[in-house]
């Protein structure tokens, strides 16, 4: 028995094909988390017998609200499945991977429209030092074919079954005894981004593997949940999440480089902001991201971990970010 935990917020456009792709494969278990969607979210999942819905009164974030419907299924596995994906193969391929000795997760292949594979996110490497550092700065962009983004964005062939450090979080399935050992995901990362790197990254702490299933596809629109986001917002939740990360599995040095680095970052991104929105509401979105670098930078760990979520507290829509965003 496979469960399948889908996280929904204002998703009334793709919802419908999601549940009904997952409704055709016989022995799953279907959970709907919804994070208080204002639209009609709700009532297309409640047209689909069988499915179960969790309409939460309020904004429990991404990594909550997966805690929350892995916790409700009593299955060995449990898919994590983005409602912007449409299911196009079974899942015995990634059962399979995952319930293979000392696997703890595996992910699928996630495709456009055209069949195309999807790249630059469906499968990275752990992100270090460098690369947190040279994605605030820009030089990610402007030279991707420096080692470290090498390393982050690894070219994974689409022929044979490999392990990874992390598959993309949208269609992504999980043993569910390997998520109780390592207590399930960190809902610290508020509302979303970089709990998924995190899960991965406490995963092979605990010396299991993570393997990428090509066999295993979904066809992913992409970008829908970013849709709901304002341009405040997901600069405070990207950045605030990084810099999370990075004081929790860094040392100290290298927390305050990847700290510094936002900081400097945030000059020219301020900059560049107001010339392209015409408005000073960049000016006011990067002064906030760099106190929070800058407390990070001199506090150190304990700085960013306390006060990142009263930093991201955003009213022009933060708390609006529910789904894995990729």
């Amino acid at each position: 028995m496979v469960g399948i935990v889908i996280v929904t917020y204002n998703s009334q456009d793709v919802i419908g094909d999601c549940l009904d792709a997952c409704l055709l494969f016989s022995g799953t278990r279907v959970v709907v988390v919804d994070n208080n969607s204002q639209d009609a979210t709700l009532d297309h999942v409640r047209r689909r017998p069988g499915v179960r819905l969790v309409a939460n009164p309020n904004n429990r974030g991404f990594a909550g609200a997966c805690n929350q419907g892995i916790a409700l299924l009593n299955t060995h596995f449990v898919l994590l499945l983005n409602p912007d994906t449409v299911l196009l193969s079974g899942l015995q391929s990634l059962v399979e991977a995952a319930g293979q000795a000392n696997v703890a997760a595996a992910g699928g292949r996630l495709i456009n429209a055209d069949g195309t594979t999807q790249t630059g996110f469906h499968v990275r490497g752990f992100p270090t030092v460098w690369t947190l550092s040279f994605e605030a700065l820009g030089l990610n962009r402007l030279w991707p074919g420096n080692p470290a983004n090498r390393a982050y964005r690894p070219r994974i062939t689409d022929l044979e079954q490999t392990d990874v450090d992390q598959p993309a979080g949208a269609f992504f399935m999980i043993r569910k005894a390997a998520w109780e050992v390592i207590g399930g995901f960190d809902e610290g990362f508020q509302p979303v981004w970089f709990e998924d790197v995190d899960f991965c990254k406490r995963l092979r702490r605990e010396g299991f593997r993570i393997v990428y299933v090509p066999s295993a596809v979904a066809r992913h629109l992409g970008g829908h949940s970013a849709g709901n986001l304002t341009f405040a917002s997901r600069q405070l939740c990207w950045y605030g999440s990084l810099l999370r990360y990075a004081a929790k599995h860094f040392s100290a040095s290298s927390s305050r480089v990847v700290s510094l680095a936002v900081a400097v970052a945030c000059i020219p991104r301020a900059i560049v902001g107001v010339l392209l929105h015409r408005t000073l509401t960049p000016v006011s979105v990067y002064s906030r991201v760099m106190r929070l670098a800058i407390r990070s930078l001199f506090v150190g760990r304990a700085g960013v971990l306390g006060a990142s979520k009263r930093v991201l507290t955003d009213p022009a829509g933060a708390s609006q970010v529910i789904e894995k965003h990729v």
